[in-house]
């Protein structure tokens, strides 16, 4: 294989899977990226085995055929050159040759046979999405997927089809069994997916379609059996879904508010952070006290001190007093775009829902902790 091909294109691509190929694999094939050259182009291709990324970019093919090359490798020859152009030459004995015209790399490689096949999943509906939607739905679910390795049926983003007041909305719910976070976006043409019963996109493949979308424009979407199919426009990304049954999440959400306060959003994100200071693994609540006029934040270290912090909201109800985790405040407020946010309780056991008019569809819930 040997072909001539936009620097500046082939970085974009090769950046695009540095989080897919696979570091420290027992298969060193999973961290090379496979080339395709044929025609006029040349398709990419990387995958670490539950996740599988395709691309196809425009080059001068001088001589058809594949070749695998290690993705962290090319990814540092690419980032420090300065040519407009690259070339690509597979050798003898599955050595490749990369030369920008200045500086000139010759790697060992692995044989393409050794490549896992790629497959796309065929007769896939797909239904098309705008990026800006599809990124800030993942944005406000992602942090609140679990990181802890037994927690296996809440690792990934439970995504449904709901209706109500005679729309469909695509629905997406993440939670670690401390907080959760839900999104409902109405999606043109959702009703035409299967996903009445609702499935698992796996963290590590919402991060990646979240990259995908991140570039604008529209994308499509869809899902057959164990898959997630997405397309944007000579990209491909297939995910494998995860087999785990959600728990019923609708449980936990509060049907009725007893008291709700308004306040500034950075009002919030700021005070928590402090709050955070002095926190670790063993002191890491912030007891939250409301009442006239008055939101009290406060957060005690035995081991270094105490941090206190006023707000001024308006409110003329009951006296609340609960603890939280900062953290679970900091990630639910960043992701949201509102200038005002409302935090509503029913009781000092029951979760915290947060809210914004200018993030429609959303709410974000914490449950409460010791203190």
């Amino acid at each position: 294989m040997e072909i001539k091909i936009a620097r500046s294109e082939l970085l974009k691509s090769v950046s695009r899977v540095q989080s897919i190929i696979e570091r420290k694999s027992s298969m060193p094939v999973l961290s090379t990226i496979l080339f395709d050259a044929s025609g006029s182009s040349v398709r990419l291709s990387a995958t670490d085995l539950e996740l599988g990324f395709q691309e196809t970019l425009s080059a001068t093919v001088i001589q058809e055929g594949s070749v695998t090359i290690s993705g962290r490798k090319l990814f540092e020859i690419l980032k420090e050159s300065n040519s407009e152009t690259f070339q690509i030459k597979g050798r003898e004995n599955n050595w490749v040759r990369l030369s920008d015209g200045v500086a000139r790399f010759d790697l060992a490689c692995i044989a393409p046979d050794e490549f896992p096949a790629f497959i796309e999943p065929e007769g896939v509906p797909m239904v098309q999405i705008d990026s800006a939607v599809l990124a800030d739905m993942i944005s406000k679910t992602i942090y609140a997927i679990t990181i802890e390795e037994a927690g296996f049926k809440l690792s990934g983003v439970f995504t449904e089809r709901v209706s109500y007041n005679g729309n469909y909305f695509l629905r997406m719910v993440a939670t670690d069994g401390h907080r959760l976070s839900m999104i409902d976006k109405a999606v043109p043409n959702i009703d035409s997916l299967d996903l009445s019963h609702g499935v698992m996109i796996p963290k590590k493949g919402m991060s990646e379609l979240s990259r995908l979308a991140s570039e604008g424009g529209a994308l499509e979407i869809g899902f057959k059996q164990k898959d997630c199919v997405a397309k944007k426009e000579n990209a491909l990304l297939v995910m494998r879904l995860l087999e785990a049954k959600f728990p019923d999440y609708q449980a936990v959400i509060p049907k009725d508010t007893a008291f709700s306060i308004s306040l500034k959003r950075t009002s919030l994100l700021e005070a928590m952070r402090k709050m955070l200071i002095l926190s670790n693994e063993r002191y890491r609540a912030v007891k939250i006290t409301i009442e006239k006029d008055v939101l009290d934040l406060v957060s005690a270290n035995p081991d270094l001190g105490e941090v206190q912090e006023k707000i001024d909201i308006q409110y003329s109800g009951e006296r609340i007093e609960a603890g939280f985790n900062p953290r679970y405040f900091i990630d639910v407020v960043q992701a949201m775009q509102s200038e005002t946010i409302r935090m509503e309780f029913t009781d000092n056991s029951r979760p915290c829902v947060i809210k914004g008019d200018e993030d429609e569809g959303f709410i974000g819930l914490i449950m409460p902790m010791r203190v």
